[in-house]
Formats: C-alpha cells, sequence, structure tokens
C-alpha cells in the first residue's frame, strides 16, 4: 500500500506589506522628512515570543527628536481594532492591564485610553500621553509600562490570538497642533500559541470511489491556535480501507498541523476516522464522516470571506492563504479586504497570491475583494472574479490618498451591479459591521447567495428577507474572519460572538470552472464551522422542468426534464405536493433537521422520541439587538432548578472562555454570555427530579414552572429584540443519532415559489442550511 507523505505545517514568516506599500492606517502617511532624529523613535521591552492571553509587562521608551515635544504635545500608541488584548486602564493600579508613564525631565504627564474615537481605521484604540506644565528636548524620554505589576497588578492580558510582529505603534504630536505623526520604527513582539488542550481530524464530506482527498491533523490550544507544541504517536481506526494512510504517525513536536494528500477509497460507504494515542490507546479526536458514493459531485470545503492585517485583519495576506490551506485544511479560499483600504499596489499583490496558491485538483483560490458600501447604498457584497487582473470597483476610496482612479469607482450597489455586468463574477450579500440591503439592490444575474452565518453571528433573515421579493438565492456561510484563521476562525474574547462558517460546494471538479458552475446553480450549503454531510434532494411524481438559470431573470434559460433535482435548483413542476428527501451525518448527535418551505416549518425530525427523553434538560440563549452594527445582546442570569441536583452541565458554544458559565452548588447555573443572531446555552443531567421545579432570572425577562412541564416542545421566553429568546426543552439522557435519513411530502403553494429547505442543529450547538430547492407549479 502506497503511504502518503504528509505535510507538516510550521508557522510562516510571511511577507508583510509595510506601510507605505498600502493605504488604510487612518492617517496622513509619513513624510520625507519624518525621521527618527527629527520625530524621535521608540524601543520595547523585553522583546520576543509570548504566549497569548498570558500576563506580561513591557516597557516602551520612547526618545525626543530633534523637534523636541512641546507643551500640551503628545505621544500616542495605538493598536489593531481587531485584537483582543485586554482593556487598558490607568484607574486601578491592582487591576490588569493597568499602565503609567513617566517623563525623564519630570514634566505632568496624563495618560488617556480610548478604543474608539481617537484614532482611526485599523487602528482603533489608542493610548494618549500628553505632556503639560512644560516641554521635552531632544533625548528626553518617556517610558510607557503596559502591564505595570508594581502596585498589584497581574500585568498586560495578551490577545487570543497568535500574531507574528504584534505593533505597538506610536505616534507623535510634536508641535502640538493634533497632528499625529507616525515615527517610523516601530516596536513589535510575536504572540505564540499556548500548550495542546484539543486535538481535531478533519475530513472532507464528499469524495467519489478512488477520488483524491486529503485528510488533517493538528492540536489546538486553549483559544483555538494550532499549536506546535504537541508531540504524539498517534493510531488511526479507520471504517472503511484508506489508501495512503499508515496505521500510526509520530505526530513531531513543531508543527502546526499535518495533512495527508493523496488519500483514496475504493469502495462506497461512510469514512470515519478515529485517531488514539499508540501506546495508551486514549481517543484523541474523532473525524467529520467522509460519503464515499458514485455520482456527478464531491463536496468541497471553503471560506470565502476574510482579511488579513494590510486591510482591518491580523497577520499578512500570504499567512492568510497559507493558514487556510495547511491549518485550516480547505479546498478552497478567497480573500477579502475592504475595498476603501486597497490601494491599486495592494491590489495587484492580492491577485498574484491568489494565482500562486491555485493549484486545480487540491486548493482553489479566487481573487476578489469586499465592496464594503454603507448599508444606505446597498451595504456589504463580496466579489469574486474567476480570473485574476480584473478591475476593482470599490465603494469608496475613503482611506486611500489617490485619487487618479476615482472614475472607476461604483458608489452604491446598483452601480456596482451595472459595472460588473459584464464580467465574469459572482456576488454574496452578507452582513458584518453593515449589512446588506437587498430591496436597495439586488441583481440575479451577479448575486447568486447570501451569507447567512459569520463571526459576527447568524442572519436567516438574509435569505428569507429574499423570498417575498421573489429573490432565488443560495445559501453559504463563511468566517469573514479577522484574525488570520480563516477556515477555523475562533472569535476570541471580543466583539465577535460566534466560530466562523464554512461553505460545501457540490461540484464536479475541484477547479474554478466547477466551483463556479457550483456557485451559479447554487449547489452548495452553510454551516457555523462544522463539516457534516448533507443531501437534500426533491423527487417529483411526474417529470418537471429543471432550469439552468433562473427563468424569471433569463427568459431563455435552458432546462432538463427531471424526476429529481437537488439543492439549489429551480423547478417547475404540475405536482401538487413533492417529496422532500433528506439525508444527514454529523460528527455529533443530531438535536433536530427543520424542513422548511419558505419561513414555515413543515416539519421538525429528531433520531428520537418523546419516550426516549431523559432527565436532560437544555437551556438556550439566542437572538440580537437589532440587524445593524450594535447587534450584540449581552445575557445575564441565573438557572434554578429547585429540588433537583445538578448531575452534569455541558457548555453549549461558550466560546469565549472569560465569560461566566458555571454550576453554582448542587442546583444552580450563573450565565453571562453574548449572541449576535447566534445561540449558545448549556445541558445539564438531573437527578432527585420528583416535584422540582426550574427557574430562569435573566436581564430580559424570567420563565419557571415545573421541571415536569418541560418536554420535547420548547417553553421560551420571548425577550424582545430581534429574535431574542431563552427556550427551555428536555433530550434524552444520551442520544446516539449522528445520522438521519427520512422523506417528508410536502404540498407546494400554487402561483408562488416554494422555497425547500433545512436546517440541522446538532448536539453540540453547530447548524447547518441548505440552499433551497425554488420550486414552482
Amino acid at each position: 500500500m502506497k503511504t502518503a507523505k504528509p505535510h507538516q505545517t510550521k508557522q510562516p514568516d510571511g511577507d508583510r506589506l509595510v506601510d507605505s506599500d498600502i493605504v488604510g492606517e487612518g492617517w496622513t502617511p509619513v513624510e520625507p522628512g519624518a525621521d527618527p532624529v527629527l520625530y524621535g523613535h521608540a524601543q520595547i521591552t523585553p522583546r520576543g515570543q509570548f504566549e497569548v492571553r498570558s500576563y506580561q509587562t513591557f516597557t516602551l521608551t520612547y526618545t525626543v527628536g530633534r523637534f523636541g515635544l512641546d507643551d500640551t504635545g503628545a505621544i500616542r500608541v495605538v493598536f489593531r481594532a481587531m485584537g483582543d488584548t485586554g482593556r487598558l486602564q490607568t484607574t486601578d493600579p491592582a487591576g490588569d492591564n493597568y499602565v503609567t508613564a513617566r517623563a525623564s525631565n519630570g514634566v505632568t504627564l496624563s495618560v488617556n485610553y480610548a478604543g474608539r474615537g481617537m484614532s482611526a481605521r485599523p487602528r482603533w484604540k489608542s493610548l494618549t500621553v500628553n505632556v503639560s506644565n512644560g516641554y521635552m528636548r531632544e533625548g528626553d524620554t518617556i517610558t510607557i509600562v503596559f502591564g505595570d505589576t508594581s502596585q498589584g497588578s497581574s500585568g498586560l492580558k495578551l490577545q487570543t490570538m497568535v500574531e507574528t510582529d504584534f505593533e505597538f505603534k506610536v505616534l507623535a504630536d510634536v508641535c502640538a497642533v493634533g497632528h499625529f505623526v507616525p515615527i517610523p520604527d516601530t516596536p513589535t513582539i510575536d504572540i505564540v500559541p499556548g500548550k495542546p488542550e484539543v486535538w481535531r481530524a478533519v475530513l472532507p464530506s464528499l469524495r467519489r470511489p478512488g477520488e483524491r482527498f486529503h485528510f488533517g491533523v493538528k492540536a489546538e490550544d486553549n483559544w483555538g491556535n494550532p499549536t506546535p507544541l504537541a508531540c504524539a504517536r498517534l493510531r488511526f481506526e479507520t471504517t472503511l480501507p484508506v489508501e495512503g494512510l499508515p496505521v500510526s504517525f509520530d505526530y513531531p513536536f513543531g508543527e502546526r498541523a499535518v495533512v495527508f494528500d493523496d488519500l483514496r477509497v475504493a469502495e462506497e460507504g461512510e469514512l470515519r476516522i478515529t485517531v488514539f494515542r499508540h501506546d495508551t490507546n486514549e481517543l484523541v479526536a474523532q473525524s467529520h464522516p467522509m460519503m464515499i458514493r458514485q455520482g456527478p459531485y464531491s463536496g468541497y470545503w471553503g471560506d470565502l470571506h476574510g482579511q488579513s492585517g494590510e486591510s482591518i485583519g491580523i497577520g499578512t495576506a500570504r499567512s492568510y492563504f497559507t493558514f487556510a490551506r495547511d491549518c485550516a485544511f480547505l479546498d478552497l479560499t478567497s480573500h477579502q479586504a475592504n475595498d476603501f483600504q486597497v490601494n491599486n499596489r495592494f491590489w495587484s499583490y492580492l491577485n498574484e497570491l491568489s494565482l500562486e496558491f491555485l493549484e486545480e485538483g487540491r486548493f482553489v483560490t479566487f481573487p476578489g475583494y469586499e465592496w464594503s458600501g454603507n448599508t444606505a447604498v446597498g451595504g456589504d457584497r463580496n466579489v469574486y472574479f474567476r480570473t485574476e487582473g480584473r478591475q476593482i470597483r470599490r465603494s469608496s476610496h475613503a482611506l486611500l490618498p489617490e485619487r487618479e482612479d476615482l472614475h472607476t469607482d461604483a458608489p452604491d450597489a446598483k452601480l456596482l451591479f451595472e459595472a460588473l455586468s459584464d464580467e465574469d463574477c459572482v456576488v454574496y450579500a452578507h452582513v458584518g459591521g453593515r449589512y446588506a440591503d437587498i430591496v436597495y439592490a439586488h441583481d440575479a444575474r451577479l448575486e447568486r447567495s447570501m451569507e447567512i452565518h459569520s463571526a459576527w453571528g447568524t442572519f436567516e433573515w438574509m435569505l428569507t428577507d429574499g423570498f417575498a421579493l421573489g429573490h432565488r438565492s443560495g445559501v453559504v456561510c463563511n468566517s469573514d474572519g479577522h484574525k488570520g484563521r480563516p477556515g477555523a476562525s475562533y472569535p476570541g474574547a471580543s466583539m465577535f460572538g460566534a466560530y466562523g462558517g464554512l461553505t460545501c460546494f457540490l461540484a464536479e471538479s475541484l477547479t474554478r470552472d466547477g466551483i463556479f458552475e457550483c456557485l451559479r446553480r447554487r449547489h452548495h450549503y452553510g454551516t457555523t464551522g462544522t463539516r457534516l454531510f448533507l443531501d437534500v434532494r426533491a423527487d417529483l411524481t411526474t417529470d418537471g422542468k429543471c432550469y439552468h438559470d433562473d427563468p424569471n431573470v433569463f427568459p431563455d434559460a435552458g432546462f432538463d426534464t427531471v424526476s429529481q433535482v437537488m439543492m439549489g435548483d429551480i423547478v417547475q413542476t404540475g405536482d401538487t405536493e413533492i417529496t422532500l428527501a433528506l439525508e444527514v451525518s454529523a460528527l455529533s448527535p443530531i438535536e433536530r433537521v427543520e424542513v422548511r418551505n419558505g419561513i414555515e416549518v413543515v416539519e421538525t425530525l429528531r433520531g428520537f422520541s418523546e419516550k426516549e427523553l431523559g432527565e436532560r434538560i437544555r437551556v438556550v440563549w439566542s437572538g440580537a439587538e437589532y440587524r445593524g452594527r450594535g447587534r450584540e445582546t449581552k445575557w445575564k442570569g441565573r438557572a434554578r432548578f429547585e429540588g433537583a441536583s445538578i448531575q452534569r452541565m455541558e457548555k453549549i458554544n461558550a466560546w469565549n472562555h472569560e465569560r461566566r458559565l458555571e454550576q453554582h452548588g448542587r442546583d444552580v447555573v450563573v450565565f453571562d454570555a453574548i449572541t449576535t443572531g447566534n445561540f449558545g446555552g448549556f445541558d445539564v443531567w438531573l437527578e432527585d427530579v420528583s416535584d422540582a421545579r426550574f427557574s430562569i432570572e435573566t436581564n430580559f425577562g424570567a420563565l419557571n414552572g415545573a421541571l415536569s412541564e418541560i418536554g420535547l416542545e420548547e417553553t421560551v421566553l420571548d425577550a424582545g429584540g430581534l429574535e431574542r429568546k431563552i427556550r427551555v426543552f428536555r433530550l434524552p439522557k444520551s442520544n446516539p443519532h449522528r445520522t438521519l435519513s427520512a422523506e417528508v411530502k410536502i404540498s407546494l403553494k400554487p402561483d408562488a415559489d416554494n422555497p425547500l429547505w433545512v436546517c440541522v442543529t446538532t448536539e453540540d450547538g453547530f447548524q447547518a442550511w441548505s440552499s433551497p430547492i425554488y420550486a414552482f407549479r
């Protein structure tokens, strides 16, 4: 048997473009005379590598330049918006992240921190040190201590994500005129992964017999960073024979991930790979399921939406592509920088990178960008080109000093669609800081899908709003990640509340042409980050017309006469009823599958019956404040199961380990959580339940009753906002059902579209949605 040689992944050094190569720094580019002699220079101690989320102390010393630093002048240290380093403070010497500053010549210094408002994107966070009651001469110094522990502070709490060259970027207003000039040298440190906490084993979801695939193994630290600190002799057990996979493997210290390429399975069936420690037989990880089936399509996983440090994110564009391929084990990706931060040189560089990383049959990339217009003019869109070298059509030049190509802009979404009308491209609408307004603008020739989940949250309304408008859009999910981890995008400890999404593309081949055909036919499904297998088909009693394109948009669209269609298809039928056939296979047990016609839930499927319910209670909070940028809902509360005892408690979607979700005493769970359209919660396994009662008290209301009243159907507290709810229901003590197949008969509404789709929820908190089948009579 041929054994595949594993590909091992170290932390890439990367090639960062400097600030003069791209714009988006939020200040005037450095003048030629702004050198260390004139404006001063800075250095930091200690330097080196420091573990994520560790407490540290750093001393930054700014030496005044030849211009001096005038009375009421200031220096400012700025940090990237998307980092989640602890919030700096100057008022509690014993508290975390305490900062002090002193001047060598004794002038008075005042220190102020602002999370936003004092410095422009992408470095919103700023610490300003103002001079008063005097001035400073060349050679004088300002010493800032970040995480000053001299009065009891634990130090500065570092961010949760890995970053090479984390910057303490210093600007100086030497003339006290309110104009801060970045000094040329930028002190940096490296933030590195922590010790391994969990292993991951990652497979694709669908391949044909004999077709090439890859299998990835990695260890992650407590915050989801692939860590090079793992080392083990591993043993693999498979449910089907796998050509090229060794029985055992020595996972080497120093690697972030290992990929086994060129694997194949000859026979049909379901492949799962279980990973053990070779010597102790300890279970290390279980893979997602992969179906081996003969058919026209395979399933290829992608995250086509994220950014790097050249715009609003973290890390370099090169490390972004490398992570997607080698650490997230994706089949395809695209980089999506905000257009108003992309100058022509950076756009050219991104095109070069997408072409460099393109390896059809193994890893597909698309050149693209995020059109980042305000919601008032259409809101966020993603643009993907089939080939490199196309003209970028920006929403604006908001952070670009260049003005010679203003005529290429498309300042509203209608003009964007007009400018792209002859391009070979595909567009998504999505919800980021801004949300897309598909009422204002939508072009079905280009905009084939809606992104309904990302690290920003879950937004089914992006799709369902279109049903009433006659839109026939597919479902995609992406990370919209800003932390340099496309395809495995953990939210960290700041403004993001959800794990990033993924899309499975059902395509004939892993090529740009194959994926573009898939996108234009909506043959894909999205998840909140899991890689479950999902198949949804509609069986027709009499033959129908399956259109190659939307006949409402393309009147001459061709069609095939068929008796069965798949997710994403548009079909016309004379039937009054249709049979929806679905199949799900997941890593975790399946909690429910909702079968939907538009916004109506036709039937809810479970692998278990009401008779199988046990003393396991699930409490879930979900929803958002509203659709816009301030959508985050903050939940604070306690759940009490009076008269019962909590035997065990497990968390659901508790991504931020620093937010409270814990058991207190024998019968209480307290929580402090956020949701942004997604959901979180917990399960409790109870005993001594006779005559027990439950009470849930939150900042949005209360819910209480007899524990015996909680059953299969949900008890719900409607908390206002945007689908803001607390739900309580009962589950079996143990649910072994990781696969589910069913056929559901659905009556078709006359004279209207019937968007037939499913939503899968697994017990570990992940969800998946199929692109609707658009059936009409």
